[in-house]
């Protein structure tokens, strides 16, 4: 024990470390409040007796403070500065990056470089980042480490237990991701963008969302800049490891491609706004739409009654209060080019498509159906009618099997051992009858001719004896 506190001063366990190298590993830089509302969501159940907001969230986050100082310690993390509410930032290192990749499962090339200097003044983008992080994950507390708080704590636990869910874990994000226009992954050249943000949560349905948050500092024009620059990444191509020309974003993040062959929309993008600056996203959103109505604008199939979006950029926008009130399953998202609230995975999907698809499939099996019912009435018809032609025993009626059918309209003349008329039983009665008449007659014939020759030796011994006198 003196060895290991030697090591971690601050007495912190190789998971409470593992779970902060994971975050800070997604996150880059982040509070420990931040940290701990992620890796530990019981806790923010705990400690509901302290007096002030402040203490609450002092013992609640003391054991990731504590993991904190101890990879701190071990030159694998760092503090970073604070935030405009005057909370501790942290970063990792080089070593730390290096760690977090083990953690996480990532090559180091995903890690990106330490967040030095982002708290220099007070980090407002980060800490957005990391708020709307939180907003789609939605941890879930575990009750069961609940044990022993008051009753008030427990209803509160259990309620955010059964809130809307949040999607993915927290391997499932990645921030600061450059989207290379030119260059490569690890040396981006001019041209491109940074998505604050990037999503996979395939088992929650959504296999790819691009992020980004915007405190309401930016005009309607800079950020259809940045679109234009997610449209060129996504339209630049080049060669997989099987030699073929692919989108380079296909390279990094499986997706599913369209239906049909058709439509083939490019990823999606969610623009999350938080009310901090002086812009207002209701007037923002209404000139970015018209902005970017090239990148986003679908093919109406009148006859169909859905758009499709080849090549286009699903855009989404949302509200991160919104996003925190009521999740990634709230109707809080609108898609560029729709009116109504949707949920995100309608809001990045197709939903009148899906359902047109659906329907046609509907009708398709419902056409199978009815043509295997059609097929099967005349199935049974046929072989109604067949069933009436068949033959039926002329002695005891009953009808005759397919291989004897078939039989007697091969060989349809009767003979002394073969009766076509006949079952295959009444014809080895009639058979059994035929030769014991057979054996009758002959037997007859016998004695008719015993009898004959019986008769003329009398009469010729009646001569003889004449013969004598």
């Amino acid at each position: 024990m003196a060895g290991r506190r030697k090591t971690n001063p601050a007495g912190s366990s190789n998971d409470l470390r593992g779970d902060v190298l994971r975050v800070l590993g997604v996150l880059k830089v982040a509070t420990a409040d931040q940290i701990q509302r992620i890796a530990a969501p019981h806790l923010s159940f705990r400690h509901t007796d302290k007096e002030t907001p402040s203490m609450r969230k002092t013992a609640r986050t003391a054991a990731h403070a504590g993991a904190l100082s101890d990879l701190r310690k071990q030159g694998l993390s760092e503090n970073g500065g604070v935030t405009t509410g005057g909370e501790t930032l942290r970063n990792l290192t080089v070593k730390g990056l290096e760690a977090a990749s083990h953690e996480l499962r990532r090559p180091l090339w995903e890690m990106g470089g330490p967040a030095r200097g982002a708290g220099s003044t007070g980090a407002p983008h980060p800490m957005s980042v990391n708020e709307t992080v939180i907003a789609l994950l939605r941890p879930r507390p575990d009750v069961a480490l609940l044990a022993g708080e008051p009753p008030e704590a427990l209803a509160a636990a259990q309620a955010a237990v059964k809130s809307p869910p949040g999607l993915g874990n927290i391997t499932s994000y990645a921030t600061e991701v450059p989207l290379p226009a030119t260059g490569t992954w690890n040396a981006p050249g001019r041209g491109g963008a940074q998505a604050d943000l990037v999503l996979t949560a395939r088992q929650d349905g959504v296999p790819l969302l691009f992020v980004e948050v915007d405190n309401c500092h930016e005009s309607a024009e800079e950020l259809a800049d940045k679109l234009e620059k997610y449209a060129r990444f996504f339209q630049r191509q080049v060669k997989d490891t099987d030699g073929q020309e692919r989108p380079m974003w296909r390279t990094r993040w499986p997706a599913p491609g369209g239906q049909l062959g058709y439509d083939m929309p490019h990823p999606p993008v969610l623009l999350v706004f938080h009310r901090i600056g002086a812009r207002n996203p209701d007037l923002t959103v209404p000139r970015l739409t018209d902005l970017t109505r090239h990148l986003w604008q679908g093919t109406w199939h009148r006859e169909d009654g859905f758009h499709t979006y080849d090549g286009k950029i699903p855009i989404i926008a949302t509200g991160l209060n919104n996003l925190r009130k009521h999740g990634p399953t709230g109707p809080v998202f609108l898609r560029f080019g729709r009116t109504d609230m949707q949920s995100l995975t309608d809001a990045i999907g197709n939903p009148r498509k899906d359902a047109a698809h659906a329907r046609a499939r509907e009708a398709q099996i419902a056409r199978q159906a009815a043509a295997e019912a059609e097929q099967q009435r005349k199935a049974e018809k046929k072989a109604a009618e067949r069933e009436a032609k068949r033959p039926a025993c002329a002695q005891c009626g009953a009808k005759f099997p397919d291989t004897r059918w078939k039989a007697a309209r091969r060989s349809p003349e009767a003979n002394t051992h073969w009766h076509p008329s006949l079952c295959e039983e009444c014809e080895s009665h009639a058979r059994i009858a035929a030769l014991q008449a057979e054996q009758d007659e002959r037997e007859r014939r016998e004695q008719e001719e015993a009898a004959a020759a019986a008769e003329a030796a009398r009469k010729a011994g009646r001569w003889l004896a004449r013969f004598r006198t």
